[in-house]
């Protein structure tokens, strides 16, 4: 059966920044070093230090946040401060479990697609997606049958990632003789707008920091290790993120790079490592990124029965037996299930990035606005943080209007479904300062 109550110092530092490390370089690396660099061109390791400035100002709210209100609602119970129990607060805790979701199947297919590398099987257009299911029905399962040791899981799967990553990066260098620029390619200079567009993708990289938010009430004396985690998370995932950037670029062109831009670590492994540096890569990345969906899997299905719990979404059970949780996790495998079977990896990511942005802009607002004195936070980190998501998001939006429009009017059409979605559901946008709901566990 699985467990779905708060159990209060249930993990400790170590295991806050595991959980952390554990979902931002399952994504962050496999899925989106190509992406980014074909956006970012040659500096596209540059676009992985941006994406962790942005973040560190992201990351300040969310500190100041946990600390002052460690709890299990995490993101809700943010939003529910700043903006009271309405639908404005509804709508961008529903976008930040989207994003979530988002993130489930943009890992899933980056599982398929590496998965398949090794197989000469030609067209994979069937195949990425069908696997990309298959693990999350596997996560689903994993999750059905118990998280005992989800803790132990978690810092054990972190170590391996970070070790096997580092491992590849240092003699990824070593064998491009510590180059630290793509190989000639070529390519012209990326204008300004495709780098800063870039770091839209970049922030998704770290924005697994937020798992550690939504575990607020469970982590050991939560005042100062909420924030001491989200800090050493994104301290550590800088390091590996460019470690890797930066052997990449030693090992293979730009070309290169964006040719394979769906699986460049197993690519770049090759020159390095020869067929066994190709192979261990891909399991190293199946093993990684399998753990990361069963680690967001969990995660999403626990947000949204918060949410449930918080009256901030509907809920049915659709003839289902068991609690809440295990409804939710059925949502959250369904809904990851469709985006991993009808949207290539480069549409996923684009979707996780408007969500998220949109998000992460009206919660930093929001405290601004009505928190920001209650917690001793700057006004001007606030506002740096409102300044560079808009930035970002207006930039990555009008790019992505220009090379793929259909998926700006998916986004636009989707954020504004969720937020009329949320007026009807609930009765006003917003409520009075002191209205918290149920915002704490």
């Amino acid at each position: 059966m699985m467990k779905s109550e708060y159990q209060a110092n249930s993990i400790t530092l170590v295991g806050g920044i595991s959980m952390g490390t554990g979902v931002m370089i399952g994504a962050g690396i496999f899925a989106l070093t190509g992406q980014i660099a074909e956006l970012a061109g040659p500096w596209f390791p540059l676009s992985f230090v941006a994406g962790a400035i942005v973040t560190a100002f992201s990351a300040y709210t969310y500190v100041k946040m946990s600390n002052a209100f460690p709890s299990a609602g995490g993101i809700g119970m943010i939003l529910q401060k700043a903006y009271g129990p309405g639908a404005v607060a509804a709508a961008a805790a529903l976008l930040m479990a989207l994003s979530m979701v988002i993130n489930e199947s943009l890992v899933a297919r980056t599982f398929g697609t590496y998965a398949l590398r090794p197989f000469n099987v030609g067209d994979d257009r069937y195949l990425v997606p069908a696997l990309g299911v298959g693990v999350i029905v596997f996560a689903y399962l994993v999750n059905i049958w118990g998280n005992r040791s989800v803790g132990l899981f978690s810092f054990a799967m972190a170590l391996l990632k970070i070790g096997g990553i580092a491992l590849f990066g240092v003699a990824a260098l070593w064998v491009g003789g510590f180059s630290f620029e793509p190989a000639s390619s070529g390519v012209d200079a990326t204008p300004a707008a495709g780098f800063i567009a870039s770091i839209a993708l970049s922030i998704l990289a770290f924005k697994g920091f937020t798992t550690i938010t939504n575990s607020g009430a469970e982590i050991v004396d939560p005042h100062r290790n909420v924030g001491r985690a989200i800090i050493v998370s994104i301290i550590i995932c800088v390091i590996v993120y460019l470690l890797v950037a930066f052997a990449v670029g030693a090992t293979l062109s730009l070309d290169e790079i964006v040719a394979a831009k769906d699986y460049s670590l197993a690519q770049a492994a090759e020159p390095a490592f020869g067929p066994y540096g190709f192979y261990g890569t891909v399991a190293l990345a199946v093993v990684a990124t399998a753990s990361g969906v069963i680690a967001s899997v969990f995660a999403v299905s626990r947000m949204l029965a918060m949410l449930t719990d918080m009256k901030m979404i509907p809920h049915s059970h659709f003839g289902m037996s068991g609690g809440i949780q295990e409804h939710t996790l059925v949502y959250t495998v369904v809904a990851a299930g469709v985006l991993t079977v009808f949207f290539d990896l480069s549409r996923i990511a684009s979707l996780g990035a408007f969500f998220y942005l949109v998000m992460d802009i009206l919660i930093h607002w929001g405290v601004f606005r009505r928190l920001r004195h209650q917690i001793k936070a700057k006004s001007w980190v606030l506002l740096s943080a409102i300044a560079l998501d808009a930035i970002v998001l207006g930039v990555f939006g009008a790019m992505k209007l220009r090379s793929d429009p259909l998926i700006v009017g998916i986004a636009v059409a989707a954020i504004a479904t969720v937020f009329v979605f949320e007026r009807l559901y609930l009765s006003r946008w917003t409520a009075p300062a002191g209205q918290d709901g149920h915002g704490e566990h």
